[in-house]
Parts: C-alpha cells; structure tokens; sequence
C-alpha cells in the first residue's frame, strides 16, 4: 500500500474516520438545514449529470448518487433535517484539524493594457497539458504538474520568474489588466475574482464586471510567501492577516517582484460566461461557491460534492459564539492539504477578505457518508 503522510495507508480508513451519531454534533438541532441543503444541491445536480471522483477517504460515488437524487426532491426540501438524518451516517475525523477562510477578490482591471494597468492576468495557454505519472518526462523534478506539449514533445512551462520577464508575451493570453502586482498575486491566491471593469456602471449591468476562475498552472510547486516573511522577520503567523499581507508588499515597492518570484508557481484563468452578479466563483466541483456554505478540502483525500460538519472552538471573526455549520466540499487547493484542513468560503469583496484572512481557528470536521440501501 501507499503510505499517505499521516500514519495510515490506501484502504485503512478505520484510523481516520470513526462513525459518531448527528446527537454528537454541538449545536446540529440548530442549523439552518435548509441552507445547508441548498448547497449540497447545488453539487448534487452536477454529481448526476457528470460524477466526481471517488477518493481514499470519500464513499462509493454509486452510494453518493443515489442521495443525491433522492436530495433534488419534494421530500427533502420538505424536512431538510430529517433528509440528511435519514441518508447520512456521521464520520468524524480523527486528525487535529484547522480551518482559513477564502474569498472571491473584487479588483479594479482593465480590459487594455495602460501605465495605469500594467500587471496582465493570463488565459491558459492552448499548448498547456496535465502531466501525471508515467507522462512525467525522467529528467523533471517531482513537483511539475504541468508542461506544453510541442511539436517535439512535453517540455516544462516557463515559471513565474520566467513568465514576469515576458516568455509567454506575444500569445495573446492576456485576458485583462490589473493595476498592482500585489493585486494579481491575491487573485493568484483566491484562484478567482471579480474584475471590476468600469466603475460607472450599474452593479447590475453585465458589461460592468469580468469573471474569472482558476484554469490550470505552470505546474512547479507552491511556496507561501506569507509564510516566508513570517520566518524571515519573525512574525506569529496569526498575526499575518491578509490585510497586514497586502500592506507589506505594497510597501516593498519595486522589491514586490522578487518577492513574488520566491513562489515558481503560476496561476492560469478563463473567463466565466453567463452568472449573474450575485453569483459566487465557479469551484472546482464546477457548481457557484456559496458564501458561509461552500468549503475546499483536500481533493486527493475527499470527494466533491460531500457534505461536511465543522465546529471551532473559538468564534469566527465577528460572531459570539464558535462555529457549527454543516457545510458541502465545493472546492480544494494547493495548500490545503490532509484529511482534516478546511478553507471556508466567505463571500467576495473587501470586507469579505478582511474576515477570511482572520480565520485561522482549530476545528473538528465530520464527513456525511451517505449510508447504503438495499
């Protein structure tokens, strides 16, 4: 078997999930099981028309189907609770687990490059391929994920020193202009943004903002550049919110880039056609996040679609009392990693990435496992 990193191997799922009864959960009776199951609608509907992967610790996808049609009918918008009572079984995490926050950035862009506009946000290039096990050329190092296929084989996509000195100019990826790099680098971060294109127009008004999502990378390795500075000027890193972040690296001035460059990994992006404004980022699951419902795992460990409680012990920024919510996994990233790391998302815009950055808080996840039917 292969060993995974955290004392247990492919199939030995005992040692990681321990069944538990919905009377275990603090606070379960008080949820708002209607909202909890709006979300976990918004992936069922996408689970039966294309099914997610199954993974180490999720259930069989045939199990996860079956309740996933059963939750798109009358019954169970009748009796949210009772519907996830009757079709789930509680499974509790046994791993010290931690949640973050994220958030949808809305940024001022610009669909034309300008001395006010400078910083691009680049399409996927059309050449750019997944490269997993054996289509791993021997002579590249073990943390690309990603190459171009040419005409004379797979080689490795440029990095983001290489692609911030213009090896990919001339391509035409540009999908629109951003004024500051320290922008770029939180849309980079948050995989997905609103792009506000001209201020004069109404909220409403579909000409006004640009939606954008994650679409791929340059394949190298993720290094935190929060964490850097954390290490290198001897700062706690809960101290290191995303606002204090962002301040920082304004103030580096023309350092930013060097900065940046510390972190060979780069981000990719398309263009979201036909939401709405209101409308949360396309996740990885391929459904609209949904604010205070919609949180990314680990998707090597868990399925999509899979609904999650989550409790704190300590309040969320500008709540009285410590989190428990019943949530759906909507999303993963890079560094979120392991079977009990959550990242909530909270919602888009300023005030959102102001609470998100403050959400660094302990937490114990439990997974709904659909239970079987004869």
């Amino acid at each position: 078997m292969i060993g995974l990193g955290w004392g247990w191997a492919a199939g030995a799922v005992n040692d990681v999930l321990t069944p538990i009864a919905f009377a275990d959960l603090r606070n379960w009776e008080a949820d708002d099981h209607a909202a909890a199951l709006s979300a976990f609608r918004m992936s069922a509907e996408a689970m039966l028309a294309k099914p997610y992967k199954e993974r180490v610790l999720s259930p069989s996808i045939e199990d996860m189907a079956a309740v996933a049609a059963r939750a798109m009918g009358a019954s169970a918008a009748a009796d949210p609770r009772g519907f996830f009572e009757d079709n789930f079984a509680p499974m509790r995490v046994e791993r010290d687990g931690f949640l973050t926050g994220f958030f949808e950035p809305v940024i001022r862009a610009s669909r034309e490059r300008s001395a006010a506009f400078p910083v691009p946000v680049l399409r996927r290039p059309d050449d750019l391929v997944e490269v997993k096990g054996t289509s791993r050329p021997s002579s590249w190092p073990e943390d690309i994920h990603f190459g171009l296929q040419t005409v004379d084989g797979l080689t490795e996509c440029p990095d983001r020193v290489a692609i911030q000195d213009g090896a990919l100019d001339g391509q035409g990826l540009e999908l629109a202009w951003l004024a500051d790099p320290v922008d770029a680098f939180f849309i980079h971060v948050q995989g997905a943004a609103k792009l506000d294109l001209d201020p004069t127009l109404s909220a409403d008004d579909p000409a006004r903002f640009m939606r954008i999502t994650f679409d791929g990378k340059s394949g190298h390795a993720y290094t935190s550049l929060a964490k850097l500075i954390c290490e290198r000027d001897g700062i706690m890193p809960q101290d290191m919110t995303a606002d204090r972040l962002a301040d920082y690296m304004r103030g580096l001035g023309a350092e930013i880039w060097s900065l940046l460059a510390q972190n060979r990994s780069y981000i990719f992006f398309r263009q979201i056609e036909g939401q709405a404004a209101s409308d949360g980022p396309i996740a990885a699951a391929k459904v609209p996040l949904q604010p205070g419902r919609s949180l990314a795992m680990d998707r090597t460990l868990h399925m999509f679609g899979t609904p999650v409680w989550c409790e704190t012990d300590e309040p969320l920024p500008e709540d009285e009392t410590p989190f428990a919510r019943l949530l759906t996994m909507h999303d993963t990233g890079s560094a979120i990693t392991g079977p009990a790391r959550g990242d909530l998302f909270v919602g888009s815009g300023e005030e959102a990435g102001l609470t998100a950055g403050r959400i660094r808080h302990r937490a114990r996840f439990v997974m709904l496992h659909p239970t079987p039917r004869s």
